[in-house]
This record gives C-alpha cells, structure tokens and sequence, in this order.
C-alpha cells in the first residue's frame, strides 16, 4: 500500500467511525483553494468511487488580500477541470467586521458558514464538509484554554455537529502536503496565514511548533486523542444535564430544593444552559455570571444578578427566576374577581400552580357528608353576598373561627399564619378565596365558620384546588 492508499484509508476510517456521509448525500464543499480544502475535494472525490455523492464547491471571497480573485479563479478552473458545481460568494469582511462588532478574523468565520449553509438550503445540500486537521484543532483547543473554557471548548473542532463534517481532522497539516506533493496536486497559499496578525496565527507559528519541538513531540496527535475523549465526556454530561433540566426547571424558573440535589458540575451545565435559552445565545456567557447565578441558590434572600443579554436571575423563596431586566412578570397572582355561573363549573387557571375550580349544588335532602380532602371544601353558598375574589393576602383580611367558648371571633390572616407557624417566605405565596376582606379559604388550610354548611343550607358552593404546587 503506498503513500496515498494508506492516507486515504486513514480518512476513510475517520469518515465511518463518525457516519458523516450516507449514499446519496449531497455535499458542499468550502474549498478556499489552500492545501487542506483542496485536499479535502480531493478525498470527497475517493470516496465518492466507493459511497455515491453529489459535490457542489462553495468559494468564499473575504475582500481582504489582493490575490483573493486569483484564488477565486484556482478554485473555478479546478472544479472545471473536475466537472463540480462551483459558487463564488464575495463579501467586504473589514466592512462586515464593523457592521457586526467583531474581528475581521470572526466575521470571516461567520461569513463563510453563512455561505455555506445559504448555499446548501438552495441547492437543497444535505452536508457541508470543511477542510479543518488536527493541527486546527489543537491550536482551537489552546485558544479556548488561555481564554478560559470548560470542557466543551476544550474538546475543540468537533468532526460532526449538525450538517457540518470534517473529514480532514484526523490529519496533520504535514500530511496534508505530502498527500498533495505525492499526487502533483497544486493548491494556493493565504498570505495572512503566514502573518501573526492574528491570534490564532500566534498559537500555529511559535507555540504548538514549540511544543512539539522542545517539550512533547507528537503532542498534537496527543491532543487531537484528549478532545475525542473530551468530547465523548461532553457528550454524557450533557445527556445528564437534559435530564436534570427536566426535574428541575419549568419555563424560567429553577426549583432550590431539586436544584441542590444534583452534582456540582450538573448544577452550572444547567445554569449556563437555562441562560443560553432564555438569551438565544451562546457567546459572553462566561463562568463568572455561572459562579454569580450559584450564590442565589445557596443565600435564602431575595436578591437579584445581573447577566449578560439583559437577563437578571432572581431569588424568590423556594425558586430562582431567569428573567429579562424591566420585565412585570409576577410570581404571585393578581387580584382576580370571580362571577360563579348558576349552573355548571367555572374553572380558573393558575398557570404552574394548578387550577380552581368552583360549582354550585343543591343540596341533596338530609345528606351530611363533606368532604373530608384538605383541597376541596363545602360553602354555604347562599351566606355569600358579594362577589369573591382570588388573590393573595391583604392587610385586613381575616377569618371566622370558634373561640374557646364557642363564639365565633374574627382572627387576621397575619395572626392565623403565625399560630400555625406558617413559613415567612409561604406567606405572601399562599392562595386564598374571599368575600371582601372576609376570607372564606385560606387554600391548603382553614375555612371560615361562618361559610361552613349546616342544617338550613340549600346551596352548596363547592371549590376544588387541583394542586400543582401552592408556592410559586
């Protein structure tokens, strides 16, 4: 097996081991003209004599360097030459880099992906194939290690993710070129790579060839083996993460209690990704507002942080809230007035909570069982004279009880609750059901005597709390 037999059947390998082609795939190609994406066109090529594919070549033109439109022209005389659909996208990426707020070396990168994916939705492309190797990815992984980064970034250049495969990533770039030398295949050369004007340009030129030569040898094969595994470990861990989501949040609210029972590194995967969904975004998210986020779960206070996107996190009792900075959302509920149809149910929604429902019987002849659930009660529907209300508590509200020798007393909510060593951060929360200031249903508790039924009552009012949880 000679030279380009064996770096084929390397490639080969890698192409099956992560499934990135199916028979009939249709393929677009980002070849810039350089030695790895015309060594990729190349490969798709191979394995398109064992595995059918379609290949359609997408040329980007940054607008940057002067021999940009004699790459152009390599690449269209190439794909002539090979009988491949070519499409040339041209762009000011210095212009774009302004427009967008980021380097020229990001818009770069973003641009071209927008080329990319453009061109596959209107060709109807089922893969998109870059040219990046395994020294990219070394170089990407320590980029995300001096800025700081978890074990995603670390894992670096992935070989799948979405439509977008890489096929060259188990390659050198030493590789590359002797594959390309071997077959007399010619290829340009982008001179800002040979600059430091980048950053990444920096890691390529002297740090990972001085890593290489001066401390581990064989180090970016090494490091390509560590993202895999990496990756492999990110992969588990967000499968755990899923489910924890599941348990522990609803919307954007995060529950303390089922929040503290998972691992530590579970608790900021889910954090980072709660936050990533409520901003629509994965960038400036950094450990730092994480770490920040964490203190409200462990600080039983209502405090609020600030974070990225106009976000804040908020401590609510027993919940930590995500939310948008200025945002009226509430968690606990308005005042709401409820009309009770002569027949039939009225059913009201209390979002997450659950839902209330209310109906009015006539009393069957001498029946005296009531219900004995601590969420549905019995009223005296005709002691009810105004309309009743749904809220929390106010100042002022009280209740009916029977005192120690009998009478019937008034007792204030704010009294009952301390008798009944109700928690403080329960109080505010709880549902209650009232003619006025005059609580007919502290909802979970007690019911006022003066509603409850007896022997001349002919209307029934029956209320039943369909509970979800009483705290919000």
């Amino acid at each position: 097996m000679n030279a380009k037999e064996q770096m084929e059947k390397k490639v080969f390998a890698y192409i099956a081991k992560h499934h990135m082609f199916e028979a009939g795939d249709k393929v677009i190609a980002g070849i810039s003209g350089g030695a790895d994406s015309v060594c990729l066109l190349f490969m798709l090529f191979e394995w398109a004599k064992h595995t059918p594919l379609s290949i359609e070549v997408v040329h980007v033109n940054h607008g940057i360097r002067k021999e940009a439109s004699e790459d152009a022209e390599y690449v269209r005389r190439l794909c002539a030459q090979l009988e491949v659909p070519f499409h040339l996208v041209e762009a000011d990426v210095k212009k774009l880099s302004k427009e967008w707020n980021c380097s020229e070396e990001e818009a770069g990168r973003m641009l071209r992906y927008q080329a990319f994916h453009g061109t596959a939705q209107d060709v109807g492309a089922t893969k998109i194939a870059v040219a990046h190797n395994s020294n990219d990815r070394s170089e990407t992984m320590l980029f995300h290690m001096f800025r700081g980064s978890g074990i995603r970034g670390l894992g670096s250049i992935r070989p799948v993710r979405d439509m977008v495969v890489r096929p060259l990533l188990c390659l050198e770039r030493g590789e590359i070129e002797t594959y390309l030398r071997d077959r007399n295949i010619a290829y340009c050369t982008d001179s800002t790579n040979e600059t430091d004007h980048y950053t990444r340009n920096k890691i390529r030129h002297h740090i990972l060839p001085y890593i290489e030569r001066e401390i581990a040898p064989g180090a970016v094969a090494r490091m390509a083996q560590t993202a895999d595994m990496l990756t492999e470990t990110d992969e588990y861990l967000e499968q755990q993460t899923q489910k924890a989501f599941e348990r522990c949040v609803n919307g954007n609210i995060v529950d303390v209690a089922g929040f503290l029972e998972e691992h530590p590194v579970i608790q900021k995967r889910l954090l980072r990704r709660l936050i990533c969904v409520l901003a629509g975004s994965e960038k400036d998210i950094s450990y730092v507002h994480i770490e920040e986020l964490l203190t409200l779960f462990y600080e039983d206070a209502h405090r609020t942080v600030s974070l990225p996107y106009s976000l804040k996190g908020l401590r609510r009792y027993t919940q930590v809230l995500i939310q948008k900075s200025g945002s009226q959302k509430q968690d606990i509920p308005a005042t709401k007035e409820i009309e009770i149809p002569a027949t039939g149910k009225l059913t009201i929604a209390l979002g997450d909570d659950g839902e209330l429902t209310l109906e009015v019987m006539e009393r069957e002849e001498k029946s005296t069982d009531f219900p004995q659930n601590q969420y549905t009660k019995w009223f005296d529907y005709d002691k009810i004279k105004q309309s009743l209300v749904l809220r929390t508590r106010n100042v002022g509200d009280y209740l009916t009880i029977a005192g120690n020798d009998g009478r019937i007393i008034h007792k204030s909510v704010k009294d009952y609750m301390l008798t009944e060593k109700i928690p403080r951060e329960k109080r505010d929360r709880l549902y209650l059901l009232a003619e006025g200031e005059h609580v007919i249903w502290l909802i979970g508790y007690r019911i006022s005597e003066h509603y409850k039924i007896s022997g001349d009552t002919k209307r029934i009012l029956q209320v039943q709390f369909n509970r979800k949880s009483l705290e919000r």
